[in-house]
């Protein structure tokens, strides 16, 4: 083994080290705390589209929109104010706009959820709710952690 080698990989290993110390933490410290809010927004976005759908007779699709829009509001405000640590942007109209967009993105796949779970997998409003919350929650975390939340 050449000495540049075992330099690199005693470097890799390092990194790997200080990232595990540093990041393993706060990551799982992070995504504790917006699993909270993520329940609250959860909460606001299930019961209001149970009272639009059940209560007012609105069709699920067109409710759901309307129900994610008000739990996607409680999670931004909860993630910037508690969840997450560090921010990538200073701007907070360009962070608020860019959360919304990755939040389009989870409510593509929520709404996608929901349909296929009611149209195919005849499954109840609420129990496709459920598959479609934990899919789009693992997609906004993740995508919300890359590209707007810092270590």
């Amino acid at each position: 083994m050449s000495h540049l080698t075992y330099e690199q990989e005693a470097s890799s290993r390092q990194s790997q080290i200080i990232a595990a110390n540093i990041g393993g933490p706060i990551i799982s410290s992070e995504l504790s705390r917006y699993l909270v809010v993520s329940t609250v927004a959860l909460a606001a976005d299930v019961g209001f589209l149970y009272t639009l759908s059940a209560g007012l007779g609105a069709h699920y699709l067109f409710a759901n929109p309307i129900a994610f829009t008000l739990g996607a509001l409680v999670a931004y405000f909860g993630s910037v104010h508690w969840a997450f640590r560090g921010r990538r942007l200073s701007n907070t109209g360009l962070e608020l706009a860019i959360f919304v967009a990755i939040g389009v993105g989870g409510l593509a796949v929520n709404e996608s959820m929901m349909w296929l779970g009611i149209e195919f997998a005849a499954l109840s409003l609420l129990f496709a709710k459920t598959v479609a919350a934990v899919t789009s929650f693992a997609f906004n975390f993740i995508m919300r952690k890359l590209v707007l939340f810092s270590i």
